[in-house]
Formats: structure tokens, C-alpha cells, sequence
């Protein structure tokens, strides 16, 4: 996925910016760490049942979050958050980097782009059919 639709999708969606990401890792920077990273991630899941014909029953279900790994020597320290907003940012951060007490003076690499060929398009195939049309499909394979 490229850095926009990143972006757009992880960021912007949740009210943020590229600059509330480098201030937290500054932030943990202010720590002795050798490291630190963030991991987001989305997924969205769809199910329908269909038993005799009739749809009993549909779900949708939107899991999105964030990972917060700091590294020190030979400690590490996780933290996660099931939301993707900079107050769950700042706690998970704060949680992570409190494997390490001393002070440090370490420095954010700057984000930049990286060139790579994309395996699969960016698409979605949970918007790909209409409702009605996956209704129709269901009706056919049963």
C-alpha cells in the first residue's frame, strides 16, 4: 500500500498527521532507547449466513489499532491500543518506553518514501459488490 492511501486510510481517518507520529517518537527518543517503532493495523470482515434460502443472519466487523515497540540493550516493551487516536498514541507510548528510566538523547529518522513494485492492487473486495448483488450470489451458490 502506498504512503497516501496509508495515509488516508490510517491517519487522516483518525485525525492524524505525520507530525503527531514524529513528535511521539521523539518523545520516546527523550528516553535511552536503541529503538523504536509503530504498527498499525486494519482489517475489516464481513460474514453472511444463509440457510434454506433465507439470510439469517450478516455481520460487519471493523478491527483497527496500533502497536508500540521500544527497544533498549536486551529489554523490550510493547504496548498496544485498539484505537487509533493520538491519546492512545501518547499511552502506549508512555507504557512501551517505560522499560528504560534514564534520559538519552536519541534522534527520529525522518519518514521517506521507498520505491517497491505492489504484489496486489489496493483494492476492497468487501466494497466491490453491492449488497443486493452479494444477497444474489448467495441465493446462487445455495
Amino acid at each position: 500500500m502506498s504512503l497516501t492511501l496509508v495515509s488516508e486510510h490510517l491517519l487522516s481517518a483518525n485525525r492524524l498527521q505525520h507530525e503527531h507520529l514524529f513528535s511521539l517518537l521523539e518523545q520516546m527518543s527523550a528516553r535511552r532507547l536503541d529503538y523504536a517503532d509503530l504498527y498499525f493495523q486494519s482489517s475489516y470482515h464481513e460474514a453472511w449466513v444463509i440457510e434454506d434460502g433465507i439470510i439469517k443472519e450478516g455481520s460487519y466487523n471493523i478491527d483497527q489499532g496500533v502497536g508500540v515497540r521500544a527497544i533498549s540493550g536486551e529489554k523490550t516493551g510493547f504496548a498496544y491500543a485498539d484505537q487509533i487516536t493520538l491519546a492512545a498514541l501518547d499511552q502506549s507510548a508512555m507504557a512501551a518506553r517505560s522499560i528504560v528510566s534514564e534520559a538519552g538523547s536519541g534522534r527520529v529518522q525522518t519518514l521517506g518514501a521507498v520505491t517497491y513494485r505492489p504484489l496486489y492492487p489496493p483494492l476492497d473486495p468487501l466494497s466491490s459488490l453491492l449488497r443486493e448483488e452479494k444477497i444474489a450470489l448467495l441465493h446462487r451458490v445455495d
